[in-house]
C-alpha cells in the first residue's frame, strides 16, 4: 500500500510538472512574446522624404520607429537637412521600433573643380554647367570676332578658370564674344563702284553686306553703288563684322530659273 501510494504520489507530481510546464510553454509563447514584440501589429512607414530631419525625427518617434543618417548629397535647390531619400519606403509595414534609413542634403556645398566653358558655345556651356550641378549667371557681349563663344568665365566677379575649385551649386557668370570684334577703322568709300566689286572690297575688310535698294532712274549706269550706310564720312569709324546697306542704280535683277 505505501509503494502504491508512492508511485501516485509520484505520477500525481509528474502530472502536475507536465501542466506548469505546458502552461509556461503557453504563456510564453502565446502571450509573453506578442505582448513585447507586438506580434501581428505593423507600422505604416510615414513619406518623410522632402521634409526637415528636425520635423522628420519628430514624426517618426510618433511612430515609435527610428532613423539613421546612411549617406548625404548636395542640392543647391534644396534647404540644407532635406531628406533626400528614405528605405523602407513609405506606406511600408514594418514593426516597432524598425530603423528607416535616410540620406540628407549637406549644408555646405562640395568644393569641385571648374570646367572648362571657354571656346564653345553659350549653348554648351549651359549643357556643362547643368551636368555639373552648376547655374548659368549673366551673359555679357563683349566685343570680338568669335561670335556666341565664350571667352571669360566668372564666379562671384572673379575669373575662375578651368580646374580651379568652386562650390557646387555655384553661379557662373559668362563674357561672350559679340561676332563684332573691337577693331575700328575708317569706312570705306564704294560709291561710284560697281555693286559686285563694292560687295568684294567691303568683305574683304571684315565686313557683311545689308540690304541693297535698286533705285531706277537714276542717271548712273545700272548696278552702280549710289548711296551707302553708314556713310564714308571723314572720321567715320566701322567695325568688323558690321552690316553696310548699299543703295545701287537700275532694276533689281532677277533670278533665272534653270
Amino acid at each position: 500500500m505505501f509503494k502504491a501510494k508512492s508511485f501516485l504520489s509520484v505520477l500525481i507530481h509528474l502530472l502536475l510538472m507536465a501542466v506548469v510546464m505546458v502552461a509556461l510553454i503557453v504563456g510564453f509563447f502565446y502571450y509573453y512574446l506578442p505582448s513585447t514584440t507586438n506580434h501581428g501589429e505593423s507600422i505604416a512607414v510615414p513619406r518623410i522624404e522632402g521634409m526637415q530631419l528636425t520635423d522628420a525625427e519628430d514624426l517618426l518617434e510618433e511612430r515609435n520607429l527610428r532613423f539613421f543618417i546612411n549617406d548625404s548629397s548636395y542640392n543647391s535647390n534644396l534647404a540644407p537637412y532635406t531628406i533626400l531619400t528614405q528605405d523602407p519606403a513609405p506606406e511600408a509595414s514594418v514593426k516597432e521600433n524598425r530603423k528607416v534609413y535616410i540620406s540628407v542634403n549637406m549644408k555646405n556645398p562640395p568644393m569641385i573643380k571648374m570646367p572648362k566653358l571657354i571656346d564653345g558655345s553659350v549653348k554648351n556651356a549651359e549643357l556643362i554647367l547643368k551636368s555639373y550641378d552648376l547655374k548659368k549667371g549673366e551673359i555679357t557681349q563683349v566685343p570680338d570676332l568669335q561670335q556666341n563663344a565664350v571667352l571669360k568665365q566668372f564666379v562671384n566677379g572673379k575669373e575662375v578658370k578651368p580646374g580651379e575649385m568652386i562650390p557646387k551649386g555655384s553661379v557662373v557668370d559668362l563674357h561672350v564674344g559679340d561676332g563684332l570684334g573691337n577693331t575700328e577703322f575708317e569706312v570705306p568709300e564704294v560709291i561710284g563702284m560697281p555693286v559686285d566689286e563694292a560687295s568684294v572690297l567691303l568683305v574683304g575688310q571684315g565686313l557683311q553686306i545689308g540690304n541693297i535698294i535698286y533705285v531706277q532712274g537714276s542717271e548712273e549706269p545700272d548696278g552702280t553703288v549710289l548711296k551707302q550706310r553708314p556713310f564714308a564720312e571723314v572720321g567715320a569709324k566701322i567695325r568688323v563684322g558690321e552690316l553696310v546697306d548699299l543703295w545701287v542704280a537700275g532694276e533689281e535683277p532677277v533670278m533665272g530659273i534653270d
